[in-house]
């Protein structure tokens, strides 16, 4: 069996996997700025699978995607939008606690690697997954296998700068003007109240756009072309075969017909070929991904 871990920063999912099939999926909610009760609340899931389903054989592995990456010098996690979790030895305290081995990886490299599994990038030879939700992800899946990268940082496009635009919006990374800052789920709220509209949460806006709603409808546009060129920059270093797009956002249908109508100005082609497509396996992506690890 395997088991997976998805740490968010509002939610901890658990699922066990028997082959392919799911045979346990849970969650609860994430202990917001305090690390000890957020190893314990991950300990406390893995537990009470051993107990339901039987899960708590050697055999089973532990897999953890997170929203950071870990050090390859130090092991302390590092570039966390859940801040309470960077500077700490996550995967070694997981280990410790569990008694056995855990692998961590970018909560977008489990998305991507769980949809060119089996979801919506199967039989790709290039996957490039997208979180778009509370923050702004990017995992690469080359036949098959996470790219890690030297770094443990490739596919993280949502900290370079968007083309084309005044970077005066600071990010919680330090830098201004980062991809996140204007594609995250937030960000999509705070620029429609920027530009004259109602304080409302991304999905209202959505919601009010698809009944005519002017002003929403306008900000979805702004939305759609800067998705279009953060993606072009993408295609042209990486040049994909499928663009997989996950978290709240994916689900806004209309993104997967206007995005590449605009992206085609912004790529170094006659044509673009990449496909972009919406998940296939939903929320449940990130944590089936940190079970295939």
């Amino acid at each position: 069996m395997r088991i997976g871990i998805d740490l968010g920063g509002t939610k901890i999912e658990i699922v066990v996997l028997d082959g392919e099939r799911e045979v346990l999926r849970e969650r609860v909610e994430t202990p917001r700025g305090d690390y000890r009760r957020t190893v314990e609340a991950i300990v406390g899931l893995v537990k009470t699978a051993r107990q339901k389903v039987g899960a708590g054989g050697t055999a089973a592995s532990v897999g953890v995607g997170i929203p950071g990456a870990e050090s390859l010098v130090t092991g302390l996690i590092k570039n966390a939008n859940s801040t309470w979790l960077i500077g700490q030895p996550l995967r070694a305290d997981l280990a410790a606690a569990l008694g056995r081995p855990v692998r961590l990886a970018n909560d977008a490299n489990c998305f991507a690697l769980s949809e060119a599994t089996d979801g919506a990038g199967a039989g790709a030879s290039v996957v490039f997954g997208v979180i778009l939700g509370t923050g702004v992800g990017g995992g690469i899946v080359v036949d098959g296998k996470i790219l890690p990268g030297a770094n443990a940082i490739a596919g993280e496009w949502g900290h370079n700068p968007l083309p084309g635009e005044h970077h005066h919006l600071s990010c919680y990374c330090g830098r201004k003007g980062c991809i996140e800052t204007y594609l995250s789920g937030p960000a999509l709220a705070r620029d429609h109240r920027m530009n004259g509209g109602a304080d409302l949460f991304a999905e209202q806006i959505v919601a009010s756009a698809a009944t005519g709603d002017a002003e929403c409808n306008a900000t979805l546009q702004r939305y759609e072309l800067r998705l279009a060129k953060a993606l072009a920059t993408v295609i042209n270093l990486l040049d994909p075969d499928v663009i997989v797009l996950g978290g709240g956002l994916s689900n806004i249908d209309r993104l997967y017909a206007n995005v590449p109508q605009r992206w085609g100005a912004h790529v170094f082609s006659d044509e673009v070929r990449t496909r972009l497509v919406k998940h296939r396996h939903g929320d449940s992506s990130g944590v089936r991904g940190a079970a295939w690890l």
